[in-house]
C-alpha cells in the first residue's frame, strides 16, 4: 500500500484484465488490459475526475508496469496515459513493443 499526493492510503489491486486503485478503500480508478503473446496491451486507463491530480494514475500505471516486468511481458501502450508514463520514465522504455 502507498499514500497519494494528499497522504490518504492508496491499494493497486490485479485483477484478470485490469488493474485498480483505490483511496481509503473506494476504487477510484483502473487500467484496463489484454495478454496476447508475450504482450499486455494497455488500451484504456482511467481515474474519477473528482481524485485528478493526486498522482493516482502515476501509482497506478507504475504498479501495472511492474507486475507487468514481473510477469514477463512486453507492453504495448495504446491508451496515452500509459504511453506518456512511459515516455516520462524510460526505466520502462525497455519493454515497449512487439517481441521479434
Amino acid at each position: 500500500m502507498t499514500q497519494d499526493r494528499t497522504g490518504a492510503p492508496t491499494e493497486v489491486v490485479a485483477e484478470s484484465d485490469r488493474f485498480t486503485i483505490s483511496v481509503d478503500g473506494q476504487q477510484v480508478g483502473l487500467a484496463d488490459f489484454y495478454d496476447r503473446d508475450g504482450v499486455r496491451v494497455f488500451p484504456h486507463t482511467e481515474v474519477d475526475s473528482s481524485y485528478q491530480g493526486r498522482g493516482l494514475a502515476t501509482i497506478l500505471v507504475r504498479e501495472a508496469l511492474t507486475a507487468t516486468r514481473a510477469a514477463g511481458l512486453r507492453v504495448v501502450p495504446q491508451c496515452w496515459m500509459v504511453a506518456e508514463f512511459i515516455e516520462k520514465n524510460p526505466e520502462f522504455a525497455d519493454m515497449t513493443g512487439e517481441r521479434s
